[in-house]
């Protein structure tokens, strides 16, 4: 497993609400972060089937294009009510012609499942898959997740994406309604990110 010994990292993603969550889980480390925004560069085309592709899809063009090593996230909500959709599709839900849509994301989601008839509780996965990629080349994988439900209406306002329905195990609260410091210390993304930490830190 190889260490991380940089003091620079590249956070390849150009989703606002995942850039603040990773720089947040590294503000203890002496290490800075930049987005790959700040380098004016493209997104790739993630045209892979699963987190782990479309993550090291991301790391590797970052990494090769700002010569540092980058840290991409893939992540999405597993519905076991929709055959474990949207998947790695999480995102393209949300996309309509005028930029991406939660909301809508959100329904449809509820929309499928009460058109299925989907018995209570409605279980659900957040999956996260972390890919830390160097220049020459070398990556490191990290997978984490969190289960819970899928609930309606939608609550809060504090998280992105689907995390206004989703209620994880044994709370009472969705991801939506939770302070940032509650959710970062359980949530699917601290969950890969701890196995990073404590496999890629001297």
């Amino acid at each position: 497993m190889r260490k991380i010994e940089e003091d620079t990292i590249v956070i390849a993603t150009h989703n606002n609400g995942k850039l603040v969550e990773i720089s947040e889980l590294f503000k203890n480390f002496k290490i800075k972060t930049i987005s790959v925004s700040k380098f004016n560069l493209k997104e790739p085309k993630e045209t892979e089937s699963t987190f782990i592709g479309n993550a090291r899809i991301k790391a590797h063009f970052a990494s090769e294009a700002t010569g540092l090593p980058a840290l991409s996230d893939d992540s999405g909500l597993v519905v076991d009510g929709l055959n474990g959709a949207p998947g790695v599709y999480t995102a393209d839900w949300a996309t309509t012609a005028q930029g991406r849509n939660f909301d809508l994301a959100m329904e449809k989601v509820w929309s499928l499942l009460e058109e299925k008839k989907t018995p209570f509780p409605r279980v659900a996965h957040f999956i996260c898959v972390l890919c830390i990629a160097w220049p020459d080349g070398h990556d490191e994988i990290f997978e984490g997740s969190i289960s819970g439900q899928i609930v309606w209406p939608m609550k809060g306002t504090k998280g992105f994406g689907f995390d206004p329905v989703f209620l994880p195990d044994g709370q009472t609260k969705t991801f939506g309604e939770m302070s940032p410091e509650k959710k970062h210390n359980m949530s699917h993304r601290s969950v890969a990110f701890k196995k990073l930490l404590d496999a890629c830190f001297p």
